[in-house]
């Protein structure tokens, strides 16, 4: 059926023209000047960008079910001869051809008529047959009218149930092409979240240990510190991490007790679960920096033994939830009880390289407290951050900056900084929704 035929192309031609246009549309983007400068959005609207374009999305996804159950529902309606729109036209049709029947049937007639009239052979007959072609062709032309009417009727009806099928692929139409633009939104907005929680590496943000001894005594304490350091042009929230470790077994790992200040007494890091985020620093402005006390404690049945400490920043601001300071790794050796090492220097810090740092995941703003740590040891300053990063760093030694550290004991393998950078990790997925 014809009808049917170009319904079909119409339906074809709803659902794939707005796809053209949309290629089109992004084609004459490239073409538009472009939008001023607007500023940087901040991570927190980046989020609620990315949130609120995965709940649009969510709902076009839903509409695009409804509206495919719509469709469904409304097209089998309209195929249904008891439908108002297809009875109308299946009655205009029906009249239509009975018009046409008619119309036939007043031509043959006609046609009959001027035979009868060339076969007359008498005047009377003649007037007769006259009369009779006279009265067919009336009628013919009456019938004519008919058909004409009644096929306009058919059109109407046809075009309305027609229309009717139109009408809702458009529909239909509008919420294929609202879904997919939601799909676009959704996807640009990841991509800018993903691209914003990338680990943004900064050097001027350091954290190094002051008279932290490069020899240490069993059966001794020892008091020093790190200053953490915002050498950076932006104000940062930072997670100072903390590693020590005894190159020795796990088991042997309680003879060193390792202790920071906090403001209302010492608390201890756990030197067997891993690296620790201490002392945390809110809103640390440029140039700012803070100085965190430490003590160590090494029992007397210390093994005689090297051991290590790994140093570094972990920060955030508005825009970045992953900011990472350089790594300094300390080395330094524990002498047996009642050694006499006379003149003690102080551990050299060696770096560890970028490279062989794993990609962190982004971690959320540390909740801590204004200013600097409110330590029982620590001290904030105004002294520039470059003060503090001037000497410490320039003599790097040989210390090695290996990223990790086979500890082999019982046939147990300990992680030295590639536990820090587990952690790291960890703490970032923990701290991102």
């Amino acid at each position: 059926m014809n009808l049917r035929r170009t319904l079909a192309t119409a339906a074809v031609a709803a659902v794939t023209a707005p796809a053209v246009l949309l290629s089109a549309s992004t084609a004459f983007a490239g073409t538009k000047a472009p939008a001023q400068t607007q500023q940087k959005p901040t991570y927190a609207e980046l989020k609620k960008a990315a949130d609120d374009a995965k709940k649009a999305y969510e709902d076009a996804v839903a509409a695009e079910k409804a509206g495919r159950e719509k469709i469904k529902t409304t097209m089998e309606a309209l195929d249904q001869d008891s439908h108002p729109l297809k009875a109308a036209y299946l009655a205009a049709d029906k009249a239509a051809k009975a018009a046409a029947a008619d119309k036939t049937a007043a031509d043959k007639a006609v046609t009959d008529a001027r035979a009868a009239l060339d076969e007359a052979t008498d005047e009377d007959g003649k007037a007769k047959a006259q009369e009779a072609l006279s009265a067919a062709e009336a009628q013919a032309r009456a019938a004519a009218d008919a058909k004409a009417n009644a096929d306009a009727k058919r059109k109407v009806a046809g075009d309305a149930w027609s229309d009717a099928q139109v009408a809702a692929f458009r529909e239909w139409n509008k919420v294929l092409t609202a879904s997919a633009e939601a799909r676009k939104t959704k996807d640009a907005a990841d991509r800018a979240l993903a691209a914003a929680a990338d680990c943004v590496r900064v050097p001027g943000l350091t954290v190094l240990a002051n008279r932290l001894p490069a020899k240490v005594v069993a059966g001794t304490t020892v008091d020093f510190s790190f200053t953490v350091a915002n050498a950076t042009d932006r104000t940062l929230d930072v997670d100072p991490l903390v590693f020590f470790q005894l190159k020795a077994k796990v088991q042997e790992q309680h003879f060193m007790k390792v202790q920071w200040a906090d403001g209302s007494g010492w608390r201890e890091l756990d030197l067997v679960e891993g690296p620790s985020h201490i002392a945390s620093v809110k809103s640390m402005k440029p140039g700012a920096r803070t100085e965190v006390k430490m003590r160590m404690t090494l029992e007397k049945g210390a093994p005689a033994i090297g051991a290590f400490a790994l140093l570094a920043g972990d920060a955030s601001d508005a825009y970045n939830p992953c900011v990472l300071g350089p790594m300094n790794r300390y080395e330094f050796k524990v002498l047996p009880a009642g050694s006499k090492p006379g003149t003690v220097g102080e551990a050299k810090p060696g770096k560890v390289q970028d490279k062989d740092r794993p990609k962190s995941t982004p971690k959320s703003k540390p909740a801590a407290q204004t200013g600097s740590p409110a330590s029982a040891g620590s001290t904030a300053s105004a002294q520039p951050a470059s003060a503090v990063t001037g000497g410490s760093l320039a003599s790097t030694g040989a210390s090695p900056a290996v990223p990790q550290l086979a500890l082999v004991g019982g046939g147990a393998v300990l992680l030295g900084t590639g536990a820090v950078f587990a952690v790291r990790r960890h703490r970032g997925a923990r701290g991102t929704n």
